[in-house]
């Protein structure tokens, strides 16, 4: 019989571990995937793929005891040999290797696309249909660990600040944000939606906990072709209970990006600079009203508004425009948006009641964020319902909750595939999200 007694130590060294632990002269042992082999007469590099990057191996006639020509593109090998310190190689180091073991290897005779090249120079429909090949391109790659760190600083920032993470139901019996862009289906022959977002189920349980967050998808089935709409994307939500005001809410997605920008500096460098990216500056972030910054907009730059009840694209770019003309950021708070555009759980301003207590957060142009407060009080929540025409059948359990008493709360959605996409320059966010699900792509 056998013990496991924890992570099993491997031979096998790491990018990290080798540039941190092991010396010049050693001999050491790696494994990874074949990205590209650059023949270049007697000697070849044999450049590896790991989860930290590229490593270069050196074949040499007489010296490695294995065929380079036994060795493919793509297939998944262990070598060994001796470490060596070489500036122009990839993080200043390669390896003279000596021994190759074949671990597996490929089935197709050639890749369907360069993934060794910088920039993969083919369709965004190309890279999409061989989303997991065209991932394997450092490049490509790079986006998603962006985007890993800024769930990761979500996480861990919202756990610094006394929140509880959550799962709750993407299947449900209504949608919480109402109209037509819910996705229906059948649930054991009863009518079922999915989740637009968890926004009844985490007020709910800031009765519970106070503070909670969640990342998870969210669903809408909106008919939109454009560079910034998908059909399921990845929600980073909190919502948290006793604040003063909406500005509360705002302040903590501040504190959030500041935690976010500087973990990036520190643990994302190299994608970073793969990437070559520019963070963006979050020490403060404005924050203007929805009609001042309109009329603004409307003034400098000459922009007719032609719907007065919320923002069009071309109206954030200009925001994103003045603000960082005017004020030196990348980020802007548009806040008070009009009642007529906010779901009903949103509070009015008691100040001017055709207006409401939230706010639109927009980087570079776009909005990546939704959020404010929320009316915490049954009776004026029920009134609200009725004044909208609206029925609260599928909304018992919801409404049920503030019958027994809700502290003052608000919250907020962030749009993940969009603030990765702003953040490493992109300009559709299909090119930031894995696998996108849009209005003709069901598939890989």
């Amino acid at each position: 019989m056998d013990y496991l007694t924890g992570v099993r130590r491997k031979e096998t060294l790491e990018i990290s571990e080798l540039m941190e632990k092991a010396e010049p002269g050693q001999k050491v042992k790696v494994n990874g995937a074949i990205h590209t082999i650059r023949h270049m007469g007697t000697v070849a590099f044999v450049i590896l793929r790991k989860r930290e990057g590229l490593l270069q191996g050196v074949y040499e006639e007489g010296i490695a005891q294995f065929r380079l020509k036994d060795v493919k593109e793509a297939a998944a090998v262990e070598i060994e040999g001796v470490l060596e310190e070489n500036q122009k190689a990839p993080n200043g180091i390669e390896i003279r290797m000596e021994k190759l073991k074949i671990l597996s290897e490929p089935a197709a005779d050639r890749m369907p696309l360069a993934i060794a090249k910088w920039k993969l120079n083919t369709s965004l429909e190309a890279k999409l249909n061989y989303r997991s090949i065209s991932l394997r391109n450092v490049r490509e790659r790079a986006k998603f660990r962006i985007q890993e760190g800024l769930t990761r600083a979500f996480r861990d920032f919202l756990y610094g600040q006394g929140f509880t993470e959550i799962h709750t139901p993407k299947i449900g019996a209504k949608g919480a944000e109402g109209g037509a862009n819910i996705f229906k289906l059948d649930y054991f022959h009863r009518p079922a939606v999915l989740a637009q977002s968890p926004q009844f189920y985490k007020q709910m349980m800031v009765g519970v906990f106070d503070r909670v967050f969640e990342t998870a998808p969210v669903f809408r089935a909106e008919k939109h072709n454009t560079k910034r709409h998908l059909n399921e994307y990845t929600s980073l939500d909190f919502e948290m209970g006793y604040i003063d005001g909406f500005e509360d809410i705002m302040a903590m997605e501040t504190g959030y990006l500041q935690y976010a920008m500087e973990l990036l500096a520190k643990d994302y460098y190299r994608e970073l600079k793969i990437l070559d990216i520019t963070l963006p500056e979050v020490k403060q972030i404005p924050a203007v009203k929805f009609g001042e910054i309109k009329e603004a907009v409307s003034e400098k730059y000459g922009h007719k508004m032609r719907n007065p009840f919320d923002l069009e694209p071309e109206e954030e770019q200009l925001i994103g425009r003045y603000a960082k003309e005017e004020w030196g950021s990348d980020f802007v708070f548009v806040t008070h948006y009009p009642s007529k555009k906010r779901p009903f759980y949103a509070m009015d301003d008691p100040e001017d009641t055709r207006y409401t207590l939230s706010f639109d957060l927009l980087l570079r142009g776009m909005e990546i964020t939704t959020g404010g407060q929320r009316i915490h009080d049954y009776h004026a929540l029920t009134e609200k319902i009725a004044a909208r025409g609206m029925t609260e059948e599928g909304m018992e359990d919801y409404l049920d909750t503030f019958k027994h008493g809700m502290p003052p709360h608000g919250g907020l959605g962030i749009g993940l595939e969009r603030l990765t996409m702003k953040l490493v320059g992109e300009d559709n966010v299909r090119e930031t999200t894995l696998f996108p699900r849009d209005l003709s792509r069901l598939e890989p």
